[in-house]
């Protein structure tokens, strides 16, 4: 018999919150003392908050499945509802690398990467075809090789009109290209570039006005990482006749400028010994008195490496350093033509005739370093590395029977510049700090200023003016000095992340990312 008078039914258990509130309590205070950091890189930064935040979601997913007190159908349809969204966008979206501090890009499944240039086919001449000439415009310089004639991104001119609001940007052609981080090198009237094509690292020339395809060259190869991206990052190198270009997985190619025919061909790997950097050879060859000179990673005195240009012959090896990611450059310090190289955990300097290493100072703290010299004077240069590094102004003296010696002027973290390259002018450097511009007084390494976050973009110091290609894609003029930078003026070209150089020969601006590619007409002082 039940019974008649039922006490009151139990009270429903209340969710149990105070677990949540301390989890995110913590997460707010963690994560506000990781930004107020001096110590840590932006990258370092965005690296331990995005850590925190998938730490303090994984928590605040256990407390609800296991802690909370929520009627067991409640958990367990908010839980499946979570791990439902959670696949429903693994399969609709993608990681297309990361921003140049770190920051994932989500891309949708169904845009696929790869090169689509329309009718590019069509457009290159038979293999039977007579090889059209060659030639420079009247009055556009060359553009020959990574970052200008000089390899040092500053151009003596022509000066650049410095009103963009009445003399904007022309756009004469765009269109897709492949993955890459190669950029321009413009010779004639032809416009050279690396880009990925599936399966194929391609070396390709279009026509500088038109955009047309020439003619391309494919090579078997190809590096694709989630954070260094896909395809090759080298920008050619074009002297006389020739076009000399090195592969992410350290294929060495001549080819012929007027139809992209191989003269010969070197894998860095077999030659040196050596292993593919992690993030993929990067360092633009260098042409000096008639040799290649490219920097392959290997051990016992096969660090560098120089061949004969016409022929391919190997002239010399020297070092023993692993392979860094920056360009070979060449520069006379102290009295001595010497050819500097950003290795993996050191700058070596060697000699230009035939590779014996003159100098070494240890660089760094395992990370790439990427960004050229700075020569400031005929016996000081400057390096900068991003990652918390920052700058170090060297000085080269001569040693008695001899050598070298290397001592360090002062050192800053002023200046970390992750790969775009810095510029001197005046006595002051000037680049991108962490993808802040700043501006570095030369005589103590002290910072003037810091302002305007451009990213990690890539620029040319064109006598005063700077030309700054955003990580954001868009263009920015500016005119720096010790008092600021002096922004004139901005103009979009890409909406997506750009990390490639950019080429300047004449009026003609060269600019592409890892989906595009572009001609802009940028007028000239009158």
């Amino acid at each position: 018999m039940s019974d008649p008078n039922p006490g009151p039914a139990p009270a429903p258990r209340r969710l149990r919150w105070w677990p949540a509130w301390l989890v995110l309590a913590a997460a707010v205070v963690a994560i506000t003392v990781v930004r107020f950091r001096d110590d840590l890189t932006f990258q370092q930064r965005n690296l331990t908050t995005g850590a925190f935040l998938l730490g303090t979601v994984a928590l605040l997913f256990l407390w609800w499945t296991i802690l909370s007190r929520a009627r067991w159908r409640l958990r367990l349809g908010v839980t499946l509802a979570v791990l439902a969204t959670l696949g429903l966008g693994s399969a609709l979206f993608r990681i297309r690398g990361v921003s140049g501090d770190l920051v994932p890009i989500l891309a949708p499944r169904w845009a696929k990467p790869g090169r689509v240039v329309p009718d590019a086919a069509a457009t290159r001449p038979a293999p039977s075809a007579a090889a059209p000439a060659v030639a420079s415009a009247p009055g556009r310089a060359d553009f020959p090789q990574f970052l200008g004639p000089d390899r040092n991104a500053v151009l003596a001119g022509p000066a650049l009109a410095a009103d963009w609001t009445a003399h904007p940007p022309q756009v004469l052609w765009r269109h897709p290209v492949g993955t890459g981080w190669s950029g321009f090198v413009v010779v004639g009237d032809r416009a050279l570039t690396q880009e990925q094509d599936g399966p194929q690292e391609l070396v390709t020339c279009y026509d500088v006005t038109t955009g047309r395809a020439i003619w391309s060259h494919g090579d078997a190869a190809h590096y694709d990482n989630t954070i260094g991206g896909e395809g090759p990052r080298a920008t050619p190198t074009v002297v006389g006749d020739r076009v000399f270009t090195l592969g992410s997985t350290g294929r060495l190619n001549a080819l012929d400028l007027a139809t992209g025919k191989v003269v010969w061909t070197r894998d860095l790997i077999a030659e040196a010994g050596s292993t593919m950097p992690e993030w993929g050879y990067a360092g633009s060859p260098l042409v000096l008195d008639g040799r290649v000179i490219v920097s392959a990673g290997g051990k016992q005195g096969k660090s560098l490496l120089a061949y004969r240009a016409d022929t391919g012959a190997l002239v010399w090896t020297a070092g023993n350093s692993g392979s860094g990611y920056g360009s070979p450059f060449v520069a006379t310090l102290a009295g001595r033509r010497q050819i500097l190289a950003f290795n993996h955990h050191q700058i070596t300097s060697h000699d230009a005739a035939d590779g014996a290493v003159l100098w070494e100072h240890p660089w760094g703290v395992g990370f790439p370093h990427v960004a050229v010299p700075v020569v400031t004077g005929p016996d000081r240069v400057v390096f900068s590395s991003g990652y918390g590094v920052g700058s170090e102004l060297l000085q080269v003296s001569p040693k008695a029977g001899g050598g070298l010696s290397v001592e360090r002027l002062w050192q800053s973290k002023k200046l970390k510049a992750k790969f775009a390259n810095p510029v001197a002018r005046d006595g002051f450097l000037y680049g991108l700090d962490d993808g802040i511009f700043a501006c570095v007084d030369l005589k103590d390494g002290s910072q003037r200023w810091k302002e305007g976050r451009y990213g990690h973009g890539q620029g040319l110091l064109v006598r005063d003016l700077f030309l700054l290609m955003a990580e954001n894609g868009e263009l920015v003029l500016m005119r720096p000095t010790p008092e600021g930078p002096g922004e004139l003026g901005r103009f979009r070209v890409f909406s997506s992340k750009t990390w490639n150089p950019i080429a300047l020969a004449g009026d003609l601006l060269l600019v592409r990312n890892d989906q595009e590619a572009a001609c802009l007409r940028v007028e000239s002082a009158k």
